[in-house]
């Protein structure tokens, strides 16, 4: 008996010894798989966050192409380049143009703000001493600005220069995205079910998990990306119509500040307003006013609660920290990434209090 005890727990040993192994092995092999992907990880993000919001649509297609799963993600595909990627190269091009112009024509002096502040101060002195009488140095603030605003326009100029000259390594990302876009609409259901085997955190629990991450998810970038586009293209089409420079650019910036709430895309149209009224162009700048005011201020209020609801919509402030963050940990993927990393955040800690919740019932 006390040899037959032995032998079990020497077996026991023997099996936790091999099962620790293993998981050393695992864990291994795992971080050195990341580590060979790692200049990838962006591709393969996006890739899983189009699946994530045209899945909707894929599944349609695939219900009309019944038994063709390969014919439906090949059109699903096609779908999401027509509608995304090639509008995001155009814009891409086009916001690189109107970078260096406006870089240039700031350099050659073409924009001067003391003769905008000149302008603003005589129609409006009010402003200017009151200016004055809180400290403010008007003509080192011109200077700071002018300096800030030729750095900026230098940045973005170069930035889309560089993204321009690596054109090799911007097509293999899109064709890898696409490529493994294909992949996922094809056989995400497969690659979920293999996921949910292979979590060890219950497949019922796997399954909320990953339906409640997929909801939030495209409820999230529905929530910032459409309403940012509509309003920067609002913006854009109002900047282009009333004769100010670099539309798309500028609908862009402001696309970018509608993750800031209350204010967000206001952070260029009034500027733009004070340079209209300075230049002596009153009516362009009532009419950039009313557009700002009644359309592009109005337009997160009224498209969100339908593109987001009530349910799934995550805080303003939330949005805006997660945005940043991304935009410091990944750059210009970051306005995406950073909202879905808190997705996946809420989507955890919701598990987790409806868990605990359970258990002291």
């Amino acid at each position: 008996m006390v040899a037959r005890k032995k032998k079990q727990r020497g077996t026991m040993n023997n099996d936790n010894l091999q099962r620790a192994f293993f998981v050393a092995l695992l864990i291994a092999v795992t971080i050195a798989f990341v580590w060979l992907i790692r200049g990838f990880i962006q591709p393969i993000f996006w890739a899983i966050a189009l699946g994530i919001v045209f899945y909707p649509a894929h599944k349609r297609i695939a219900g009309k192409l019944s038994g063709k799963p390969t014919m439906a993600a090949s059109v699903s595909v096609v779908l999401v380049l027509i509608v995304v990627v090639l509008p995001i190269v155009g814009i891409g091009l086009a916001v690189t143009n109107e970078a260096g112009t406006l870089y240039q024509q700031i350099r050659a002096g073409e924009f001067s703000l003391s003769e905008i502040y000149a302008g603003i101060a005589e129609r409006i002195p009010q402003l200017a001493s009151g200016l004055e009488s809180i400290g403010v140095d008007i003509d080192r603030l011109s200077s700071q600005l002018s300096s800030s605003a030729v750095t900026v326009s230098q940045f973005i100029a170069t930035r889309a220069l560089e993204f321009g000259q690596d054109t090799i390594r911007v097509a293999v990302f899109f064709f890898l995205m696409l490529y493994l876009l294909f992949f996922f609409l094809k056989d995400g259901h497969k690659i979920l079910e293999g996921l949910v085997r292979a979590l060890p955190f219950g497949d019922e629990r796997e399954h909320h998990l990953f339906e409640r991450f997929a909801e939030v998810s495209r409820a999230t970038i529905k929530g910032s990306l459409v309403i940012g586009i509509v309003q920067g293209a609002i913006g854009g089409v109002a900047f282009a119509a009333l004769g100010l420079g670099a539309p798309v650019l500028w609908g862009v910036v402001m696309a970018l500040f509608s993750i800031v709430p209350a204010i967000g895309p206001a952070l260029v149209w009034v500027p733009a307003v004070i340079f209209l009224f300075a230049t002596e162009r009153i009516v362009a700048g009532i009419v950039l006013v009313l557009i700002g005011a009644l359309v592009i201020s109005l337009a997160d209020n009224v498209l969100r609660p339908i593109l987001v609801g009530r349910d799934t919509r995550m805080p303003d402030y939330l949005i805006l920290l997660a945005t940043l963050g991304g935009l410091t940990g990944f750059g210009l993927a970051g306005v995406v990434i950073g909202p879905i990393i808190a997705a996946f955040f809420l989507s955890i800690w919701e598990m987790a209090v409806e868990e605990f919740a359970d258990m002291e019932l």
